[in-house]
């Protein structure tokens, strides 16, 4: 997320455009997209807390030297690199969970770690963005590099030892790959994840162009949405049991489709009725996610591994497309279609995700 709490920056710093700078985005979400699934293969056998902790160990130094790097072509590759830690710990964090909890608690249990996205929203988006506007974007990623390395001391000290789950087999991956429901429900996913970055990729620079907005200003729009996502995510993770995932997902995604639909009227309006257009925004972003999750845990517990790498995988490949598509409009002036784009990809997964409701489906 310090990507687009700094795009601004960014740009600016190598002299290029928002567009051009948005792809950090889009590329990184692509290497976390291909590498979650290879990479749970790759790692099936390691224990959890050497392979949690490590993985945010690289993450703190990849982030270090992604601030020295001179121009953007070198930041490229290097972010890149650096976004394999969350290809590993994005998947094997929620993974690991459900083998820590009783049976009944582990779609709650999936839920809450994805809590972990709401928090970056909280505080990762308008820290960066607060970092970017008053001392650059280099000082925002040292930041993250800083706080990645105590996280993972952190990891290191509180996980027990020994947890390790069953490598999945060849069978296992094609059980998933083969599975009537698990894999449109990976592509609800991806469809409400790119609808979601057709326009939050963009944020920043879309509000300093039409409301001129300060970096004080952006980091409270960020705050505000950050704060959104925990309340939603922690009532998603309280009343799921009541809904169901399949439910709590449903109703995350039309949050966001409400948000979408009213977005230009908020930009026409001003800073008080945008902060009330977002507010659904942020109460179903990372609800939808972690719901998803929680959804194919609870739809085969088996091969949870499989399905949950492959649902980060979907989740970062709708970022990359929703984060290409809406650098593709902003360099084409086309802005104002940004959220009707968006709109579109999430009725196409509510769409999806009620066609997969039926009782013969469910069964």
């Amino acid at each position: 997320m310090v990507v687009p709490g700094t795009l601004p920056e960014l740009a600016t710093s190598f002299s290029t455009s928002i567009a051009a700078a948005g792809q950090l985005i889009t590329a990184g979400a692509l290497v976390v997209c291909v590498g979650a699934p290879l990479l749970a293969g790759l790692v099936a056998d390691w224990d959890r807390r050497r392979l949690l902790a490590l993985s945010l160990g690289w993450f703190a130094f990849g982030h270090l030297l992604c601030a020295l790097m001179p121009t953007l072509t070198a930041l490229l590759p290097v972010r890149m690199a650096t976004l394999v830690a969350p290809a590993v710990f994005t998947p094997q964090a929620a993974a690991c969970v459900g083998m820590l909890v009783a049976p009944h608690r582990r779609a709650a249990a999936v839920a809450f770690i994805f809590l972990g996205w709401s928090l970056a929203s909280v505080l990762g988006l308008p820290i960066a963005a607060y970092l970017g506007g008053h001392w650059g974007w280099r000082a925002a990623f040292a930041v993250i590099a800083t706080v990645s390395a105590i996280s993972a001391f952190w990891v290191w000290r509180t996980l027990p030892v020994g947890i390790r789950p069953a490598p999945l087999s060849r069978e296992g991956w094609l059980q998933v790959v083969r599975h009537p429901v698990l894999m449109p429900v990976v592509g609800i996913t991806l469809l409400q994840a790119a609808g979601q970055f057709v326009l939050f990729s963009y944020f920043g620079p879309l509000l300093i162009q039409r409301l001129e907005a300060t970096p004080a200003q952006l980091s409270l729009i960020w705050l505000w949405i950050g704060l959104c996502g925990v309340v939603g995510n922690l009532l998603a993770t309280r009343y799921m049991d009541r809904l169901g995932s399949a439910g709590t997902a449903m109703l995350a995604m039309a949050l966001v489709s409400l948000s979408l639909l009213l977005w230009p009227l908020g930009l026409a309006a001003g800073w008080a009725v945008l902060t009330v257009v977002l507010l659904p925004w942020g109460l179903g972003c990372f609800a939808a996610n972690s719901s998803q999750q929680a959804r194919l845990v609870g739809l085969a517990p088996g091969v949870a591994s499989a399905s949950i790498a492959l649902n980060s995988s979907a989740m970062y490949m709708g970022q990359a497309a929703g984060a290409g598509l809406g650098g593709w409009l902003l360099a084409r002036n086309a802005a104002s279609w940004m959220n009707w784009c968006g709109l579109v990809c999430l009725l196409a997964a509510m769409l999806l995700s009620r066609h997969l409701a039926r009782p013969a489906l469910r069964g």
